[in-house]
């Protein structure tokens, strides 16, 4: 949910379905989180070479200075690369479990990036 935008009002002790939460969630009202995470790219993905970088040892997306992927569109707000986007983000699924929990991480920290640390 985009920051400052109200919150859809629930009557206590109900609980949508998971496909009215999922339904609930649109690209459109989204600060974008998922493309400001780590995407670890596999032998798979044929991303070109000057959209990634190494960071311990592994191939990943590259990103921009505020930490966003450097395959997405600022001004379009998608992905210059959609068509032959890395695997890990073809499922990824908007208002998927990950999706929810990346978003409420997000809203809860306040913070325009999300850090990810590999391990």
């Amino acid at each position: 949910m985009a920051r400052g935008a109200s919150r859809p009002r629930r009557r206590p002790g109900l609980k949508p379905s998971a496909g009215q939460a999922a339904a609930a969630i649109h690209c459109t009202s989204c600060d974008a989180v998922c493309c400001r995470q780590t995407v670890v790219l596999g032998g798979e993905d044929d991303v070109p070479a000057h959209l990634t970088t190494r960071v311990h040892g592994l191939r990943v997306m590259a990103r921009d200075p505020e930490g966003w992927c450097v395959a997405v569109d600022g001004q379009r707000m998608n992905c210059r690369i959609h068509a032959s986007r890395p695997a890990v983000c073809r499922t990824f699924v908007m208002g998927g479990a990950c999706c929810r929990s990346l978003r409420a991480a997000y809203a809860h920290g306040g913070s325009r990036t999300i850090e990810s640390t590999l391990t």
